[in-house]
């Protein structure tokens, strides 16, 4: 097991509830409980869980070129991004292939928080500030509670004035429970959600609170590995999990294109002049693959690397598998050849299991207008 080097606050509270911390991202991390996984999905889904994404990379950069430092290595046009303001993004390299992604924060006019995965933006980001009028921070006291669900704006409402009228991508510096914290309008459960940034010393109470009182709306704490359950359903990528660098190429280096991946929609309209942009732009059209669904003739999930096959060629491998508590259906995240990317197609599961027939489905499976997220009111 990797050697976590970073320190779970609130990692008494995870043993508790039966989690043995496995490492993620350098974080020792509460991958599961001893409570169901689909009861935590279900939570999440029709009433609300609270998370903690805390192993998530949180960095601030300030100074007069910060702003230039983020646009030269995202796709965003940062120019775009007000305070108050957040948009998703993609980190490339110099072969237009993604790197990382993450969520920027604008949090003044010459300042920015910048949350990312388990990527390489962490590396780009030092390299890109060395030089520059701009202070990068890595700041691992403040830690990201998310409370994902329809009730969890119910929740917060008798707490933080405002919070409806808060919208999807939008943040609020504020207080919660005399405690100070910003509450951003975002998640990765493809539901109505909030995450909470906190100082490390009022995260307890912060949890504990949150939890007790929110028991009577069925608010429930949530372990990591609900989100494949959740992403799965909601096309929520996790990198590498989904990535080359987990399913390579005969004879190929790692990397995925945004066309591949389906995350083109990250690079705004007419951007130019980021990191990888020639080669973004030129690899247009040459996709080896497509991210897609398969929804499978079975009452069982997939397993990650089973193979898809359309007669004997084999076309794609699973990434994430999940059958939904919800709905009964068994359906995967896939990467599947271009030309049996498309709604509808007949294809077969290979697995240790056996032979499943399935189709390929477009992704999203659960709200495909993602109309959950961004309801306001």
């Amino acid at each position: 097991m990797t050697k976590s080097w970073r320190f779970a606050v609130l990692g008494d509270r995870h043993r508790a509830l039966g989690s043995k911390l496995e490492d993620w991202n350098g974080m020792p991390t509460a991958w599961t409980y001893e409570s169901d996984l689909s009861s935590h999905h279900v939570a999440i889904r029709t009433k609300a869980g609270l998370m903690d994404v805390s192993g998530l990379k949180k960095v601030h950069l300030v100074g007069p070129h910060a702003s230039a430092v983020l646009d030269y290595l995202t796709t965003r046009d940062v120019s775009k991004i007000t305070p108050g303001r957040s948009a998703y993004a993609c980190f490339l390299n110099e072969a237009g292939k993604f790197a990382d992604d993450g969520i920027l924060y604008r949090t003044g006019p010459n300042s920015w928080f910048v949350v990312h995965g388990s990527g390489a933006a962490h590396q780009a980001l030092t390299a890109a500030a060395a030089g520059r009028n701009v202070a990068m921070v890595f700041d691992d006291d403040l830690l990201d509670l998310s409370l994902q669900g329809p009730l969890a704006v119910d929740y917060l409402a008798n707490h933080v004035p405002g919070i409806r009228d808060l919208k999807y991508f939008h943040h609020m510096q504020t207080t919660l429970f005399k405690k100070s914290v910003m509450i951003s309008r975002t998640g990765y459960t493809g539901e109505r959600g909030y995450e909470i940034f906190c100082k490390a010393e009022d995260a307890g109470e912060i949890w504990d609170t949150i939890l007790e009182e929110g028991a009577a709306l069925g608010i429930i704490p949530c372990a990591f590995t609900a989100l494949d359950l959740l992403r799965t359903e909601s096309y929520l990528l996790f990198y590498p999990y989904d990535n080359s660098e987990m399913y390579p190429f005969e004879d190929e280096p790692y990397g995925d294109t945004l066309w591949e991946l389906g995350l083109d929609f990250t690079v705004s309209p007419g951007k130019t002049g980021f990191r990888g942009a020639e080669e973004h732009y030129r690899l247009q059209g040459k996709e080896r693959f497509k991210i897609f669904g398969v929804l499978l003739d079975s009452d069982q999930a997939a397993e990650p690397g089973d193979l898809l096959y359309a007669i004997d060629r084999k076309i794609g491998v699973i990434t994430c598998p999940m059958v939904s508590t919800l709905t009964g259906k068994s359906m995967a995240i896939a990467r599947m050849d271009v030309e049996f990317a498309v709604q509808g197609s007949k294809i077969s599961v290979h697995g240790k299991s056996g032979t499943v027939q399935a189709i390929a489905h477009t992704l999203p499976f659960d709200d495909p207008k993602k109309t959950k997220r961004t309801v306001v009111g």
